[in-house]
C-alpha cells in the first residue's frame, strides 16, 4: 500500500451543461441552484468532520473554484492547481451522451471512451497528471475536483485497475474519504 496522507475528494455541484447532459471537460458552465445547495451539504458533511485539513487544493476551472469557496467558505486560502482540471475531452466538448454514442463503434458503458475523444487526453496522460499530484502531497487535503478526475485519483489512491477506477461512482453533493488505501463516502 502507497503511503498517501487522508483526503476528502469533492466534485463540483451540478451545472447547467450537466443538467443538460453536456460533457464539459475543460469547458464551464455555471453552477445551478441544485449545484450550489449540493455544495452546501459537502460543507455541513465538512463541518462534521473532527480535525479537518488545513489545505484545501481546488481545480483552476471556476464551476470547482465556486463551489469550493461555497464548501469551506470565503475566508480560507484555495491553493489552484492544474493537475486536478476536468479530463481534456477535445473536441467531444459540449456534446451529449447520445452525440457520443453516435460517434463510438464500441461500449459506452466501459467508460473507455473518456480517453479516446479527437484532441483530448488520454488515459496515460491523466495517469501522470494525477499520480504527479498525489506524489507531491504532504498532509491531508481537502480536494475539490471534477467528476472524471476524482475517479482517476481515487482509483490511483485505492490502486485500483482501469474497469474498477471507471465504475467508481462520480456524486455530486457528497465527500468521497480516502484512508489507508481505502474509500468510505459521506452522504
Amino acid at each position: 500500500m502507497l503511503d498517501y496522507p487522508d483526503l476528502y475528494v469533492l466534485r463540483h455541484g451540478e451545472t447547467i451543461w450537466n443538467q443538460e447532459g453536456k460533457f464539459q471537460g475543460r469547458q464551464d458552465s455555471p453552477l445551478t441552484e441544485k449545484g450550489k445547495g449540493q455544495a452546501l451539504r459537502q460543507r455541513v458533511l465538512l463541518s462534521m468532520i473532527k480535525n479537518q485539513p488545513k489545505k484545501i487544493y481546488t481545480s483552476p476551472i471556476e464551476r470547482a473554484v465556486q463551489t469550493a469557496r461555497i464548501v469551506v467558505g470565503a475566508g480560507k486560502n484555495l491553493v489552484i492547481d492544474d493537475r486536478l482540471q476536468e479530463i481534456d475531452f477535445g473536441e467531444w466538448e459540449g456534446l451529449t451522451r447520445q452525440d457520443i454514442k453516435s460517434l463510438i463503434d464500441y461500449s459506452f458503458d466501459s467508460g473507455s471512451w473518456h480517453f479516446q475523444s479527437p484532441g483530448g487526453e488520454s488515459f496515460e496522460g491523466i495517469l501522470d497528471r494525477i499520480q504527479s499530484f498525489l506524489n507531491d502531497l504532504e498532509e491531508p487535503a481537502i480536494i475539490v475536483t471534477h467528476g472524471i478526475t476524482s475517479i482517476v485519483l481515487r482509483g490511483l489512491y485505492m490502486q485500483l485497475n482501469k474497469p474498477d477506477m471507471l465504475s467508481l461512482p462520480k456524486d455530486q453533493g457528497c465527500i468521497f474519504k480516502l484512508s489507508k488505501g481505502k474509500e468510505t463516502i459521506f452522504l
